[in-house]
């Protein structure tokens, strides 16, 4: 049998939060993955430029899961010039680890959804498994390229995914919090506290970093 699969879940994290950290922490158990890799983007192809730099999210991603065994922070994708395609970042961690080591591609319901608009789509599972996260409760239809393209590669055991390194998609429940990057971001603008949304280690650098300001009050203009 192959070794443990290694765990990719990438995004901004724009600031990393519990929502990132609980999900990733009951893969990395359930799958029995060697390690859950976070990789912070560094331009995003799919949304605006996040708020703060790239180094000051790898930063606080770092920060957050300090102490936890499995974790790793990956910075990569800050080491690469232009868009952060996934299909690049997989292709660099399968000249990383090897061609016999299952690599898993971490992905939420939403962003899985979306995957025919992800650059080289098509190709991500030549380089590893995709695991989709799924809502308890929660069951949307696909779309019908997407149906079409996952059919002959679902499996529904976890272990399927340590039989190659790659090729296999498996939807998995989660514990997904009701917890967005947004809604701390908006949180910090107005002045407000976001804690218990992240971790404490986490809250604090933004605070001593005046990371996320809050907005500037306006001064009215007199009439």
């Amino acid at each position: 049998m192959a070794p443990h699969p290694i765990g990719i879940l990438g995004g901004t994290f724009d600031p990393i939060h519990y929502g990132h950290l609980r999900p990733a922490l009951e893969l990395l158990e359930t799958l029995e993955l060697a390690e859950v890799r976070f990789v912070p983007c560094r331009i995003p192809a799919h949304r605006e430029a996040p708020s703060v730099t790239a180094e000051q999210r790898l930063a606080l991603a770092r920060l957050a899961m300090a102490g936890q065994s499995g974790f790793v922070a990956d910075d990569r994708e800050l080491r690469r010039e232009g868009p952060s395609y996934m299909f690049d970042t997989l292709a660099s961690l399968r000249e990383d680890f090897g061609s016999d080591t299952p690599l898993c591609l971490i992905v939420g319901a939403d962003a899985f959804r979306d995957l025919p608009t992800w650059h080289r789509w098509r190709e991500l599972t030549q380089l590893a498994h995709i695991v989709a996260m799924q809502r308890p409760g929660v069951s949307q239809p696909l779309p019908p390229v997407l149906e079409e393209f996952v059919a002959p590669r679902r499996v529904c055991d976890p272990l399927a995914l340590r039989q190659g390194p790659a090729g296999s998609v498996l939807f998995q429940l989660v514990t997904q919090l009701d917890i967005s990057a947004t809604r701390i971001r908006a949180l910090l603008a107005r002045g407000q506290s976001p804690r218990y949304l992240l971790p404490d280690a986490v809250l604090a650098a933004i605070r001593d970093r005046a990371l996320y300001r809050p907005l500037p009050v306006k001064t009215p203009v007199p009439a």
